[in-house]
């Protein structure tokens, strides 16, 4: 071979091993989709069955509120430590400590047939949904910059976004089924999701870690983009704890008025209905891919406050309607997810890649409030002798204003972000979503 020429063997050498590095990456993406997806389901896997949970242990209204807050507080809470755990144990640590903490959790709930056991079970999917959320969509952005650089990091974002809202629908409507065919309703949904469960530990075992931390930007620049990121932070957190609020009065009151107000006590037919809550989530955050940020908040915001008002009124008729009341739920389930998925936008494109995760965690904690204040709220004032469709109307009331409120806000917020870049010519936050 002459001199000249190149020889094959050292390119071919080094394509290898990077082609063999973005397969692991690859894969990985989708193993920790995959058990990102499971987790969060299992944080709506009781959801229909709290029913049967009230027949075995003679639950009343406020003890379902108890088990909720203790649900919620587990996930804060460690939502709070998730920054810091995540710098010892890494991305790849964290899911695998959700995976394992959900499994122990779904055991719980299954061998302990007593009040205890489901009040400890919750607790510990608390800190499992709390461990993954905190976690996942940053590790999904980082996978996918490894496997492909110059790709754009927006649809791993969205598919991470996506994830958290439908995953949240599909662990009733699997539970839900599943008591209405199975002989131990209680028993059987835990068992699957505990084999679910070990498939994820085997994907997430390949999975690549990516937490190494990126370099620090320029003092200037890392100056400018915290003051955008923190500014957006508060409006957008605001903004996504109403929208969740919403979601979190349909949700805490659904299968109420399926069994009494509609005459429905079907367990399918309350998994399904939230299923369809947090479907049309999905279904509005694909559907608004193209869509300027601005925009987005606007319809989010409408497709809230209409579902709230039919929400309302499906139930307060002389014959209440079932078809109005599940059209309220999908209305309100699509803005909840149209403005999450345009606060995760907006914030993480604003943030510097080492301090994503924490942006994502204080996001977060604000959605997992939002679902939490409406249920625990109805639950105090249903056990203090409101009745449902008044406890619907004040809550209604409160969280449409709320809802209205944060969209204002965050769309100023928005407008004075954008109005420095545009003076020095620096590409916007984020322009479509």
């Amino acid at each position: 071979m002459s001199a000249l020429q190149p020889d094959p063997m050292p390119s071919d050498n080094v394509r290898a091993p990077a082609a063999a590095a973005t397969r692991r990456y690859g894969s990985g993406f989708w193993a920790v989709a995959f058990a990102f997806l499971i987790v969060m389901a299992a944080a709506t896997l009781p959801s229909p069955l709290y029913g049967l949970y009230r027949e075995r242990d003679g639950l009343s209204a406020f003890t379902v509120t108890v088990i909720y807050a203790i649900y919620a507080a587990g996930t804060i809470v460690t939502l709070l430590s998730v920054r810091f755990v995540a710098a010892r144990i890494g991305r790849r640590g964290m899911m695998l400590s959700s995976v394992a903490t959900m499994m122990a959790a779904a055991g719980l709930l299954a061998a302990w047939k007593a009040l205890p056991g489901l009040l400890v079970g919750r607790f510990v999917t608390g800190v499992a949904v709390g461990l993954a959320a905190g976690t996942a969509i940053t590790y999904l952005i980082e996978l996918r910059v490894r496997a492909n650089p110059k790709a754009s990091v927006i649809p791993a974002r969205n598919i991470g976004t996506a994830v958290n809202v439908g995953a949240l629908g599909i662990g009733p409507l699997v539970a839900g089924f599943l008591a209405a065919w199975v002989t131990r309703p209680l028993t059987v949904p835990y068992l699957l999701w505990i084999a679910l469960g070990v498939i994820a530990l085997i994907g997430l075992a390949t999975a690549p870690e990516t937490g190494t931390p990126a370099p620090a930007p320029a003092a200037g620049k890392q100056a400018s983009s915290s003051s955008r990121s923190v500014g957006l932070l508060v409006p957008a957190s605001v903004a996504t704890l109403a929208a969740f609020a919403a979601n979190g009065l349909f949700a805490g009151l659904s299968g109420l008025f399926l069994a009494i107000t509609f005459h429905h006590p079907s367990h399918a037919l309350s998994g399904a209905t939230l299923f369809l809550v947090f479907a049309a989530g999905v279904a509005a955050q694909l559907a608004t891919s193209r869509l300027p940020a601005s925009r987005v908040f606007v319809l989010g915001t409408i497709s809230m406050v209409v579902g709230l008002a039919l929400l309302v009124t499906a139930v307060r008729l002389s014959t209440p309607s079932l078809a109005l009341f599940l059209l309220s739920g999908a209305l309100i389930g699509a803005g909840a997810g149209a403005l999450f998925k345009g606060t995760t936008g907006l914030v993480l494109d604003a943030t510097a890649p080492e301090n994503r995760l924490a942006m994502t965690s204080d996001l977060l904690i604000a959605l997992f409030v939002g679902l939490s204040i409406p249920v625990i709220g109805a639950g105090v004032a249903l056990d203090q002798g409101a009745t449902p469709p008044d406890t619907v109307l004040g809550f209604a009331i409160v969280v449409g204003l709320g809802v209205a409120s944060a969209g204002a806000w965050l769309g100023q917020a928005l407008r004075s972000a954008q109005r420095p870049a545009r003076a020095s010519s620096i590409k916007t936050p984020n322009t479509s979503i």
